[in-house]
């Protein structure tokens, strides 16, 4: 194992090698952060796809096509971030390569609106477009990983696996284009393809050994994607706002949205970061797995957030299909989500129960559950935004005022 230099001079071609996971001061690149910008635009081609089948009353469909769709998004940037922190030389192979995958990203986002479409109609998917995206952001890590086989032998085995294991995944994926099943079997297709995809880093990983993943850095990489998916629920707020200045102008149910929406974002993005990741996987790296795979539920349900605030949107401007309290189920139901997927991360990742979390756990929903039950009780759409931005509030104070001790106690505890 070596330390690759960076010196910012040059990138000419150099050997692919596992980085030290112990490095010193190891942060994200520009060209990770550059790589993070094309899912900008494929959640946001998402939220936009799944918030108009929401807004229609057409609930399966928009699931459906929102799961699949965020599975092969997120899918394809764990790949590369988790192949990123190990191996990243930052020569020109490795910059083109990174390149081609954001092709791919772009790609895949223009062919999201024909499959919710084809969803929506119930007789076939069209997917092509979206898995020729995913594809092509593959076939690029199996170009990745085939270098690192040739030029680092301590991980040519796992190396090896990984690329074999991809590209029968990308073999199936392009057989289910051509073969074109009928909707019921291509959804057992997909489940069998995804459940595939997801096994191959395990089995590649523990049978043939594990690759230097920077812990401090991963974590880093996480919290940045969750930053970026963040920004979904931003824009939600402002299509919801717009519609109101739209119909009233400026009013108090359009400082309310504005606030619930800005305040429900930022209370998001603190009770995420009181999660200490990166120090605990420096110490128990096994459970960078757990904790890796479920952050499909955190990203994913703050993508659904910003989709939940966008039929808002629709509702207010009075195009959508469905009432207020179905609106607001939207952004409920992923926030009650992201809590869930929160603390259950958390408590995998320090192996401990607390009781004062459950408390905290309970409060948080609870605080959803009356936001829904005001607006039946006919409150407007923000009072009830504000109302569901309650519930991390209800965690932060509970962190701030004790939890901070007890995270600091059962960071000794796993820690050693």
């Amino acid at each position: 194992m070596t330390t690759t230099e960076h010196t910012g001079l040059d990138h000419r071609m150099r050997r692919m090698t596992g980085r030290d996971p112990g490095e010193a001061h190891r942060a994200a690149t520009p060209l990770e952060l550059l790589f993070d910008l094309m899912f900008v635009v494929a959640f946001g081609q998402t939220g936009t796809q799944a918030a108009h089948l929401l807004e229609l009353g057409h609930w399966g469909p928009a699931f459906g096509g929102f799961v699949f769709a965020v599975f092969a998004i997120f899918w394809a940037w764990i790949n590369y971030s988790w192949f990123a922190s190990a191996f990243d030389n930052d020569d020109l192979f490795f910059r083109i390569a990174t390149m081609v995958q954001m092709l791919g990203v772009l790609v895949l986002a223009l062919g999201l609106p024909p499959l919710f479409h084809s969803i929506d109609e119930g007789e076939h998917i069209d997917n092509g477009v979206v898995v020729a995206g995913y594809v092509i952001m593959r076939v690029a890590m199996v170009a990745l990983w085939l270098r690192v086989a040739r030029h680092d032998p301590a991980h040519r085995r796992t190396a090896l696996a990984y690329a074999t294991l991809i590209a029968i995944a990308q073999a199936g994926w392009i057989l289910a284009i051509f073969i074109d099943p009928p909707m019921e079997l291509a959804w057992l297709l997909w489940a069998v393809l995804i459940l595939f995809e997801i096994s191959s880093p395990l089995f590649a990983e523990f049978r043939f050994g594990r690759t230097p993943w920077h812990p401090h850095h991963i974590a880093e990489r996480y919290g940045l994607l969750v930053i970026i998916t963040l920004g979904e629920v931003v824009l939600g707020t402002i299509f919801a706002v717009s519609a109101v200045v739209e119909e009233q102008q400026w009013s108090v149910e359009a400082g309310l949205l504005a606030f619930g929406g800005t305040a429900l974002a930022f209370g998001l993005w603190w009770v995420y970061f009181m999660m200490p990741s990166g120090t605990v996987l420096a110490r128990h790296p096994r459970r960078g797995f757990p904790w890796g795979y479920g952050h499909i539920l955190i990203i994913g349900s703050l993508a659904a957030t910003g989709a939940g605030l966008h039929v808002a949107a629709y509702v207010i401007e009075g195009t959508a299909h469905i009432d207020e309290i179905a609106a607001l189920v939207t952004v409920v139901a992923p926030v009650a989500v992201f809590t869930v997927a929160l603390f259950s991360l958390y408590s995998i990742l320090l192996m401990q129960f607390d009781p004062f979390h459950l408390l905290l756990f309970v409060g948080a929903l609870v605080a959803l559950g009356l936001a829904v039950v005001a607006v039946a009780a006919g409150a407007s759409l923000g009072v009830g935004i504000v109302l569901t931005a309650c519930s991390p509030l209800v965690v932060i104070v509970g962190y701030e005022t004790v939890g901070h001790r007890h995270q600091a106690a059962a960071l000794t505890r796993t820690l050693g």
